[in-house]
């Protein structure tokens, strides 16, 4: 493997694990928030125990997403010095906005969160863990403001071989991030709300003895998973359209279309030999694709052939078709995630209030992994079904590599990061079972006595 192949692997690997950790920080701030406004309301003690133990886990998610995060901004300069010359002049506004107010201000008001219970009063607190939330939330929108350029460009002009930002209104209003944040944002809310009912179906489970307190945690959670994975399914159809006259490479790959198809059928199940491109097996349902694209069942969908004889003739020779494979069946994997996801959180609200079958709740304590599948998987389509471009229409991934990299100085870097990585994942997987799995009473208490020393 040379060293366009090993880059695109380091990059892959970090992005991916780091995306671990994003969307149960942009939920679980908010998930906390609620508690604590809750508390505030009501003057219910239950509620101030929640946000403290649940923000216990936030804080440990937060710092590895931190930790992670930082990495992604070196990989610019490690392996991918000409993406960085040729996005240098766009990146760098959203990038500086998404640090020096973003990531400032849910890091400053975090540290005044932990420390302030009982320094501030309980309306301002509150409003502190408010203030975490939208800048955590703020970020991500800057972050995505970047991604979308790359999805789709806008608010440019090439010069020097470099792409020149002519106007930051169109940059930041990307259409494709009105599809693509709120897509994250709802994500986060599905993962927060699976997240809290994994554990407290661990501690129902083995019967805690503050059952006002994971009751409450169970109501909680299985109202906001609902509401983040409906949304979430709700905002993937219309950006699924949006990406259909957009990217329509990637759409035709995550369906495995070869032949233009008017109707198109909704492929359900494929084996894909893309070196003859055809599926020698392929269970379709007819005129669906049709209508999930265009909202009537007789629209057109291009095949992947069409679509690279029109790339050939718009850019010149080369293989504009993704992997095909790859594209498909990680999108399956994220939509059949999130179906599943659907119904758990369907049947958590239909049985609040009431007795929880065991057998339900031990699914519960692993559905959580859905939420981590259907993200990661997401993520995996959304850049790997841009292939081959990285900037979509200008820059190709092979020309956005650093030329004078060696294979084998990637090779050592990115064995040093899985190393790493690996490290920091055992660290959070202990941390998080070892405070997650103690009775909120005693989480509570060593969180007082860190704050005091």
């Amino acid at each position: 493997m040379g060293a366009v192949g090993l880059a695109r692997w380091q990059f892959a690997i970090t992005t991916v694990y780091h995306f671990f950790f994003v969307p149960l920080t942009l939920g679980l701030s908010i998930f906390v928030a609620l508690l604590e406004s809750k508390y505030v309301s009501s003057g219910d003690e239950t509620y101030k125990r929640m946000a403290k133990f649940w923000g216990t886990l936030f804080l440990i998610n937060f710092a590895m997403g931190v930790a992670t995060g930082l990495v992604q901004e070196f990989q610019f300069g490690l392996n991918w010095s000409g993406y960085s010359r040729f996005m240098g002049d766009i990146f760098g506004a959203p990038l500086a906005i998404e640090a020096l107010l973003a990531f400032y201000m849910e890091s400053t008001f975090l540290g005044v969160w932990v420390f302030g219970w009982d320094k501030l009063s309980k309306k301002l607190h509150a409003a502190m863990i408010w203030l975490v939330a939208i800048g955590s939330n703020l970020s991500a929108i800057w972050i995505l403001v970047a991604n979308s350029f790359m999805q789709h460009p806008l608010g440019y002009k090439l010069e020097n071989g470099k792409a020149i930002m002519t106007n930051f209104v169109k940059v930041a209003t990307n259409p494709n991030v009105l599809f693509q944040w709120p897509h994250v944002f709802f994500s986060g809310m599905t993962t927060a709300g699976f997240f809290v009912l994994a554990f407290t179906a661990y501690h129902m489970l083995r019967g805690s003895k503050d059952k006002k307190f994971f009751d409450l945690s169970f109501k909680w959670a299985s109202i906001y998973g609902l509401i983040g994975i409906i949304m979430v399914i709700a905002v993937g159809h219309f950006q699924g359209q949006f990406l259909v006259r957009h990217q329509p490479t990637k759409m035709a790959a995550a369906e495995a279309i070869w032949e233009t198809e008017k109707p198109a059928s909704f492929s359900l199940f494929a084996t894909i030999d893309q070196s003859h491109q055809r599926n020698p097996v392929d269970i379709k349902i007819p005129y669906l694709l049709s209508f999930l694209s265009y909202n009537n069942f007789s629209g057109k969908v291009v095949g992947l052939k069409d679509l690279q004889k029109e790339f050939e003739q718009k850019y010149g020779p080369g293989n504009y078709v993704p992997p095909v494979a790859i594209t498909y069946w990680s999108f399956r994997l994220m939509v059949g995630a999130g179906l599943l996801m659907l119904l758990f959180a369907l049947y958590a609200v239909a049985l609040i209030g009431k007795k929880k079958p065991s057998w339900f709740l031990k699914v519960l304590e692993w559905s959580v992994f859905l939420a981590y599948l259907a993200t990661s998987t997401g993520w995996i389509m959304a850049e790997v079904g841009r292939q081959p471009w990285i900037v979509y229409g200008l820059l190709k991934v092979k020309d956005a590599v650093s030329p004078n990299v060696p294979a084998w100085n990637v090779a050592f870097s990115l064995i040093a990061f899985g190393v790493l990585y690996g490290l920091l994942m055992i660290a959070d997987v202990y941390l998080l079972l070892k405070y997650g799995h103690e009775e909120p009473a005693e989480v509570a208490g060593e969180t007082s006595a860190a704050m005091a020393y």
